[in-house]
């Protein structure tokens, strides 16, 4: 079985102006480094589906879903938030964002792939069950981990969020369907205090927020994951994983203040398999969150999916 690489050229298409940082250069990057590196003729390439509307309403308010394609504009753009723009296309390649999830889980779920790494956009980790904001239109990881649940039967699903800002959407709607039954577990570190200024206010049992300060290195970061996330990984015994894959913790990234190198998104990678292979029969989906400065983009995804594919 191979490592699944799902994208749509839709994703590119979406784009929020030339002064914004989350654009569709991020994806072509990511796909010259996977050449470069040699490790593109190793992946199986899917073409992401479009999401039915469906499964995007076991995440999101129904109102909200059609706020999107209303306010979708034919021209120019409109303005969820100062920072969360719709074009023309944005809709369109909202739909193959969570599409590439969907079916990454349905084909890891079947076998047909080992595990899969989604290179979409936009990211998803800060979209709400009603809004959209922080660069995210629908959660897409949120809505992956419903289709598992939901659909393929799973009684426990973990995500993992490595992006440098928190999840604050992904919790919120997991947090809202789980109901304290911990059929999810959502690990997490974030640079705190920072965008968007949650995951430290009272956190339910089954989200393990892990705040850091400005200038964390690697060093911190794995003693995370070795003494915090990994022990409640274990015991929980995922049957899948899901990762909001956010590489802007990288040092030369100048969004957030971390100062993560690709060898540290290695181990984090290898350590998730590990737990993968002993609970999940190496069920791991991941998909693209932050991660901007260009260069360090397409080297991190190039690490994280070599490990993923195990080369």
């Amino acid at each position: 079985m191979n490592t699944g690489l799902l994208s749509h050229g839709a994703c590119a298409a979406h784009e929020m102006g030339s002064w914004h940082p989350e654009c569709p250069a991020r994806l072509a990057a990511i796909q010259d480094r996977l050449i470069i590196s040699g490790l593109a003729p190793h992946l199986e390439y899917v073409e992401a589906p479009q999401a039915p509307i469906a499964a995007l309403a076991r995440a999101h308010d129904p109102a909200f879903i059609r706020m999107l394609q209303r306010k979708t504009p034919t021209s120019g753009y409109y303005a969820l938030d100062p920072d969360t723009l719709l074009c023309p296309s944005s809709w369109n390649a909202a739909l193959h964002a969570a599409g590439a999830v969907l079916e990454a889980t349905d084909q890891v779920v079947a076998g047909s792939l080992s595990n899969a790494f989604c290179a979409v956009r936009p990211p998803g980790h800060h979209a709400r069950p009603g809004a959209g904001m922080g660069f995210c239109l629908l959660n897409n990881i949120a809505i992956g981990v419903m289709h598992a649940l939901e659909v393929h039967g799973m009684e426990r699903v973990a995500v993992v969020d490595f992006d440098v800002h928190h999840g604050n959407g992904t919790e919120e709607i997991l947090a809202a369907i789980d109901h304290g039954n911990e059929r999810v577990l959502m690990t997490s570190f974030f640079q705190h205090p920072f965008y968007p200024y949650s995951g430290t206010e009272n956190p339910m049992e089954n989200m393990v927020n892990v705040p850091l300060p400005a200038g964390s290195n690697g060093a911190r970061v794995r003693a995370v994951v070795d003494e915090i996330w990994i022990p409640r990984l274990e015991k929980f015994r995922p049957q899948m994983i899901f990762v909001s894959a956010g590489f802007d913790a990288h040092r030369e990234d100048e969004i957030g203040q971390m100062s993560l190198v690709e060898a540290d998104y290695a181990y984090i990678t290898e350590r998730l398999m590990q737990v993968a292979r002993q609970h999940s029969q190496g069920r791991i989906v991941s998909s693209l969150e932050g991660g901007y400065n260009l260069s360090a983009l397409g080297r991190s995804v190039a690490t994280h999916v070599r490990v993923l594919a195990q080369l």
